[in-house]
């Protein structure tokens, strides 16, 4: 199977046997699994959603790439191109899904959407960093409620005082988020509304792997 390695890269929302969302996987894995007969796809429309063996998604794809191309992200193989499925159902796995969120620079810069806690901003994240907001010289812990993103200028001016002593205030309170937020800003486009009536906000997150 061929494919630009963006389409191969593709997210696709994994569920177990019991229809529940265990994780994220990308294109290349998912049609591994498709292939060997230990997944289905799932494809959401308007609500309803039906099941569709490798073979049968592959002759769907065929009406797909005609009507609706633009939804999909495309693989070729030598004899057709396939729609890379959004979702998938695992057939022989029944394991409940992860229950916590990791604490990583990813998941911080999503959880605060990029944007500098300090003066508000958006930057991209090569510019920038993670501050504590009690110093670590002061005894402050790596923590969901004491990590936020800050743009350089405002770590510099910062230093190693709380935001108190440093006559700063922060945005927002830093908390720890109750799903995986690099899911909840995926949730926020249309390409990805497929996944949302199996994702359940009360319970569970999900790791990207």
């Amino acid at each position: 199977m061929d494919g630009g390695a963006s389409s191969l890269n593709a997210h696709v929302l994994v569920l177990n046997r019991h229809w529940m969302p265990i994780r994220v996987t990308d294109a290349r894995r998912a049609f591994s699994l498709l292939v060997r007969e230990l997944a289905e796809v799932i494809h959401v429309d308007d609500g309803a959603y039906t099941a569709h063996s490798f073979e049968n998604w592959a002759d769907l794809s065929k009406v797909r790439e005609r009507f609706d191309a633009r939804q999909y992200e495309w693989v070729k193989t030598v004899r057709m191109h396939v729609a890379v499925p959004k979702v998938i159902r695992l057939l022989g796995y029944d394991r409940l899904p992860a229950q916590d969120v990791k604490l990583n620079r990813r998941n911080i810069f999503a959880r605060d959407r990029s944007l500098c806690q300090y003066c508000g901003k958006h930057f991209p994240t090569s510019e920038l960093s993670l501050d504590h907001i009690h110093p670590r010289s002061q005894g402050g812990k790596s923590t969901w409620e004491n990590l936020v993103c800050a743009c350089v200028h405002c770590n510099a001016r910062k230093g190693g005082r709380t935001p108190e002593q440093a006559h700063m205030k922060l945005i927002r309170k830093a908390v720890k988020p109750k799903r995986n937020p690099v899911i909840s800003l995926r949730l926020g486009t249309e390409k990805y509304a497929s996944w949302r009536q199996f994702l359940d906000h009360a319970y569970w997150s999900v790791e990207l792997k």
